[in-house]
């Protein structure tokens, strides 16, 4: 493990500037995950491929727009990882705004929208109140794996989650034992087995640990 790197690494709030750095890092983790392939479904790679640029450019932008939590990982001045969080404090789900539908809808498809706005309905009727956020994205850069960096991801979230006295919560939907594994160190506990179209996964809940 890259010590050196860990100690130079902060977590801090992205801005405008890097939100084109974070898409490519999120489209290079998210390539192959479960839920985007079945979600953006086509025989056609290239389309795949641009279904997906399409569906993190517009959910990044309209996180940022609606000042939902961009968590940037920073090794000095270069974004080396990120996390974003949204809360119920905005519509989510069925209650997208008319405008994300349309947008998403134009860059992905109808039925690739309606799949990922039933993957949050389903995460938030599970999560135990109206007051939980559900962890949309977490990935590093393809070149900082293995350095534990990770960990360090994870705990910038919980931190986060900490100091939010009106949240209960974070919920997220894992599909891989190796991001259950990671997610679990961190006090994240299964909810139970969840399958989000005819992907199995894992809901994982993080309670916080608000002062008294």
């Amino acid at each position: 493990m890259d010590n050196k790197t860990l100690d130079e690494c902060r977590a801090v709030y992205l801005t405008a500037e890097d939100l084109r750095v974070a898409a490519s890092i999120l489209y290079n983790a998210y390539h192959d995950d479960p839920f985007f392939v079945e979600a953006l479904s086509t025989s056609d790679k290239f389309a795949y491929e641009q279904k997906l640029r399409a569906a993190i450019r517009e959910e990044l932008n309209t996180l940022w727009q609606q000042k939902q939590a961009l968590i940037g990982l920073f090794d000095q001045e270069r974004l080396v990882g990120l996390a974003c969080i949204v809360t119920q404090e905005v519509p989510l789900g069925e209650g997208r705004y008319w405008h994300w539908r349309l947008k998403m809808l134009l860059g992905t498809g109808w039925q690739s929208t309606q799949a990922m706005m039933k993957k949050e309905s389903t995460i938030l009727e599970l999560l135990p109140s109206n007051h939980c956020g559900i962890l949309q994205f977490i990935a590093l850069a393809p070149n900082e794996q293995g350095k534990g960096l990770g960990h360090q991801l994870v705990q910038a979230v919980v931190s986060w989650c900490d100091e939010q006295p009106e949240l209960d919560g974070i919920g997220v939907f894992t599909t891989q034992e190796s991001h259950t594994h990671l997610l679990t160190q961190h006090d994240f506990v299964s909810l139970g087995e969840l399958v989000i179209g005819s992907v199995p996964g894992q809901l994982l809940f993080y309670a916080g640990q608000q002062d008294e």
